[in-house]
């Protein structure tokens, strides 16, 4: 028989359904006391708090222990996902805190299917749903100061191997690739077997001092370079489209990334030079400061997934 229903139901504390839950489940309050290390007296204060607030008798004694009444049955199954919500909940307000959210502003250079641009913001956003990103092209020497500034936050960037990127940056080095000299066509007698020395001798496309191109022009041309010679450079050239361009025209020599040069000398006769070539290294730049940032860290966890 039950007893009076309340004219108002209080909310009911937490730990009183965790002992109505183990009373029921124990068949007995001494065991669900152990249970819950909690001693008798606070558990039988519990379960005599949960009948008043309810207005049910929620169990009866027995020889055995305590049986749960018709009502103390029918409320079972909602006090156990009541307990199931208020964890779920406690588990969802820390993961909150450990979710990763804000903006990421990427600098990017080259062409993307080279830095494999898509794939990586693909498993960002899979594995940090809650980054958003902003992307901005530039060379490498642009994408090094935006970093520097404060205007981007990580960046692709061309490290030269003899000539490593140091402090104030890090880099996380993602492939090696190598530069070719690429010719126009019919320029093979010129080129073929030729050292820099002798290609210096040349016209060449100059590239602006932010480039990678030019770094790598620096350790063969010019004052402390292995040659010690400047080539003759005809045009300044800031776009990589637009430097093929020039030497499908036959205007002159240019540092092109091998497998461009190996595919433009197929399809339409340029001539790559056989006897040099340079090493460069296709990294992601970060101030080193910054590196262990929520965002930036996991940037480079992305970037690791799909660079292997």
């Amino acid at each position: 028989m039950t007893a009076h229903r309340p004219t108002r139901l209080p909310a009911t504390d937490p730990q009183t359904l965790r002992a109505f839950v183990a009373v029921a489940r124990e068949g007995n309050v001494s065991r669900a006391a152990q249970r819950l290390h909690l001693s008798q007296p606070a558990v039988s204060l519990q379960l005599k708090t949960l009948a008043e607030a309810t207005g049910l008798q929620l169990f009866t004694r027995t020889p055995q222990g305590m049986a749960l009444t018709r009502d103390g049955a029918a409320l079972l199954p909602l006090a156990d996902r009541a307990l199931a919500a208020l964890s779920d909940f406690g588990q969802a307000a820390a993961a909150l805190h450990q979710t990763v959210r804000g903006t990421l502003r990427i600098g990017t250079i080259l062409d993307p299917e080279f830095t494999r641009l898509g794939a990586f913001l693909k498993q960002l956003v899979e594995t940090t749903p809650q980054v958003h990103t902003e992307l901005g092209q530039g060379m490498s020497g642009d994408v090094l100061a935006r970093i520097a500034r404060g205007e981007l936050d990580v960046g692709f960037f061309l490290d030269l191997p003899q000539d490593p990127l140091g402090p104030p940056y890090r880099l996380r080095a993602l492939t090696r690739f190598t530069y070719r000299v690429l010719a126009p066509a019919g320029w093979g007698p010129q080129v073929k077997g030729k050292d820099w020395k002798a290609l210096a001798a040349l016209p060449w496309l100059a590239t602006p001092p932010a480039s990678a191109h030019h770094r790598l022009q620096r350790r063969v041309f010019g004052p402390g370079s292995l040659t010690g010679i400047e080539p003759r450079r005809v045009a300044l050239v800031d776009q990589e489209a637009s430097m093929l361009d020039l030497v499908k025209s036959g205007v002159g020599l240019s540092l092109v990334r091998d497998a461009i040069a190996m595919r433009e000398a197929q399809a339409h006769g340029l001539v790559v030079a056989d006897q040099v070539a340079l090493e460069c290294d296709l990294g992601l730049v970060c101030l080193a400061e910054r590196a262990g940032e929520p965002v930036i860290a996991a940037a480079l966890g992305a970037l690791d997934a799909v660079w292997g």
